[in-house]
């Protein structure tokens, strides 16, 4: 097969695909089964700690590995930003991160889990059998203190 008839030939392929793609996004609009999500009291899309679909409680943490102490430093609408005293090598700050925030919430370590962020600032750890003004209450007062 030649370079053209094998640049025809994908073009055509592209071409179904779109049309069968297109074609499956009208039915569903028509069966009413695309509606644009709702948002409860609970679920607040507007913070760091929101619920995820699994029922969990979703933390945007936004860590500052290598600093004296552990602690809580500010609770945004963007993040939660918080100091981890373990340096960012090999996952130490992580894995101190997971155990800095079990004991905060009072929790098991095995109930706090990193999802995202393994290798950056900007993470998101899940919290499971909370709820989320619970989570927003300990961190609070974590912060405070």
């Amino acid at each position: 097969m030649s370079f053209c008839n094998l640049n025809v030939w994908v073009r055509k392929i592209k071409a179904q695909n779109f049309i069968s793609m297109r074609e499956m996004s009208k039915a569903s609009k028509k069966a009413g089964k695309c509606q644009k999500p709702t948002v409860s009291e609970n679920n607040q899309s507007n913070g760091p700690v929101t619920l995820d679909k699994d029922g969990n409680v979703s933390i945007k943490v936004q860590a500052k590995p290598g600093a004296k102490q552990n602690n809580i430093t500010d609770i945004s609408e963007e993040a939660v930003g918080i100091a981890i005293s373990a340096p960012p090598v090999e996952g130490e700050a992580n894995t101190e991160l997971v155990k800095y925030l079990a004991s905060v919430l009072g929790m098991r370590k095995s109930d706090v889990s990193l999802d995202r962020g393994s290798r950056s600032r900007q993470k998101i750890v899940l919290v499971s059998g909370t709820t989320v003004e619970n989570v927003v209450e300990k961190l609070k007062r974590e912060m405070s203190s």
